[in-house]
């Protein structure tokens, strides 16, 4: 393998020194996947290929500890409704790709924008309009609320008589009759179950697409947060005829309807992935939804919703199950990761988290929480205490049209003003890392940097709770360092000799520009274990 060297560059090595700051150099040599030497002893080795960074800043690859590959993907092979400014313009262009595609038994769509009707409510008539004859099944971009047509409505059998599911909501109109908005998974899995199985070649495509834009961000290193049984083969498929350019943690779905029969199932995917013998690949985490989302009030919460006062939201486990449902798999060597949006979610997973590590005894666990939205003051610091990391999508800390239209209805002024807590959590002591929740938000980390530090939506706006803003370089480390610790490692994460090369070159310093244009920093290159991924 050659020996490559980057020099007249800014060399961030995410390496912190005793003052405090973050050790810089000019120059590193790889060589055989790792790193190594840096500096002065990097531009004296004789090196087979020498790259002039112009300049330029290198920091080690960005991680992402929550992620949808797959779904990024698939969204470009259904309806185009991402991006549709109306319901209306949804309709229409779900319209035209069925037209454009009349031998599709079913019509399907990810990714449209949940605020553009009243409440999130979407009624099935508008789809019926465009499409009458064949069923229509749409996600939202929180990948938690579906919007179906009459026809998928009958297919499933949902009628003004049907029985609410446990861990759903059958949103019903003032007639009785379901309005064609589906929350949460108890209402519309069912609906996906008869989907037809999307063909293994797609699922090719859509492995291949995502890590393109992986690559071009500077990520080589994704937690996968929520795989399914039939795409740990997914995934080693693609591995084997060379799609994957990046590390992929692929974190299997736990049921909490039938999480026990699960249990050898996650212990034989592990066994499957270690045996398939790729360095890319791991199985090594367990996925749990704690709750759902604050925008369809599903989220779970301590008090009342503003808007709907009898409700506290809809969790997904029962608290003693789910502290079960994590002890179960901590025994068994895996990493727990739990989504948790609301505060009362938040707790129900600490409180998991503690039991597991009560009843299983002393390891290097690492748990997670994702997204970590809204946290009781009174819980903050357990995150520290229990070792737990907190997982941000720093891209969400901004307030946009997600928290004027739903949020803050729904929360009211004071607990509106308690979300994402990053700097206070940070300063509490607590590991965080950094993810994206793509397709939800944007993949690129430059993006979430950005608001991390700002908390703005424009350069001329106010930063939405400024306490929380992280300095540029905090940002980087919980992209970075972060990520691998949340990975479990330790070659990864830093620029220092003997860790794996794994580089992003960007073109500019993002701590010397303005920081509302971090995000337009262009990405120069990307390697992931010394071979060049990007350019």
């Amino acid at each position: 393998m050659a020996t490559v060297r980057i020099e007249n560059a800014i060399v961030w090595t995410g390496r912190r020194l005793p003052s405090g700051d973050i050790a810089v150099s000019d120059s590193v040599v790889m060589e055989a996947g790792n790193i190594l030497t840096i500096g002065a002893t990097a531009k004296r080795l004789e090196a087979d290929e020498i790259i002039d960074a112009a300049g330029g800043f290198i920091c080690a690859g960005f991680g992402d500890g929550h992620v949808h590959p797959l779904f990024g993907g698939l969204e470009q092979q259904f309806a185009p409704v991402r991006d549709q400014v109306s319901a209306e313009a949804i309709a229409a262009a779900v319209g035209q790709w069925a037209d454009a595609h009349p031998d599709a038994e079913w019509i399907r769509g990810e990714g449209f924008d949940h605020t553009l009707a009243p409440d999130g409510v979407f009624m099935a008539a508008w789809l019926d309009a465009v499409v009458p004859d064949r069923p229509v099944v749409l996600r939202a971009t929180d990948y938690h609320t579906v919007w179906v047509n009459s026809e998928a409505l009958r297919r499933v059998g949902y009628t003004r008589d049907s029985v609410q599911p446990h861990d759903g909501e059958i949103v019903m109109g003032k007639s009785g009759d379901p309005t064609g908005t589906l929350r949460e998974w108890g209402a519309w899995r069912p609906v996906y179950a008869l989907l037809p199985l999307v063909e293994l070649e797609t699922r090719m495509s859509a492995i291949a697409h995502a890590n393109e834009c992986f690559a071009a961000a500077g990520l080589t290193w994704v937690q996968d947060a929520w795989v399914e049984a039939t795409d740990v083969n997914t995934w080693i498929e693609a591995d084997q005829r060379g799609l994957v350019t990046c590390r992929v943690a692929m974190a299997l779905w736990a049921d909490p309807n039938s999480w026990r029969d699960q249990v050898e199932q996650f212990v034989a995917a592990r066994t499957q992935v270690v045996a398939a013998g790729s360095p890319r690949l791991t199985a090594n985490t367990i996925k749990f939804f704690a709750d759902g989302v604050i925008e369809s009030a599903t989220g779970a919460l301590l008090e009342p919703y503003c808007d709907c006062p009898h409700s506290k939201g809809l969790p997904n486990w029962h608290p003693d199950e789910l502290k079960k449902a994590v002890a179960a798999i901590d025994a068994l060597g895996f990493q727990t990761h739990i989504h948790a949006i609301g505060d009362g979610a938040a707790r129900m997973a600490l409180d998991a988290i503690e039991h597991a590590s009560v009843v299983n005894g002393a390891r290097d666990r690492r748990p997670i929480i994702a997204h970590t939205q809204l946290v009781d003051e009174t819980d903050i610091g357990r995150f520290a205490e229990l070792g737990v990391i907190a997982n941000f999508e720093p891209y969400w800390a901004k307030f946009d049209s997600w928290q004027t239209e739903l949020t803050e209805p729904r929360l009211g002024k004071e607990r509106t003003n308690r979300q994402f807590m990053i700097g206070t959590i940070l300063r509490s002591g607590a590991p965080i890392s950094f993810g994206s929740d793509w397709p939800v938000t944007t993949y690129a980390p430059l993006a979430g940097i950005q608001v991390a530090v700002t908390r703005k939506m424009t350069a001329t706006g106010p930063s939405w709770m400024p306490q929380e803003c992280l300095t540029v370089e905090e940002a980087l480390l919980a992209y970075t360092s972060g990520v691998a610790f949340q990975a479990g490692d330790d070659s990864a994460g830093q620029i220092r000799p003997g860790a794996r090369a794994d580089l992003v070159w960007l073109a500019t310093d993002p701590r010397a520009v303005d920081p509302m244009q971090i995000e337009n920093i262009k990405v120069l290159g990307t390697w992931a274990d010394g071979q060049r991924v990007w350019q």
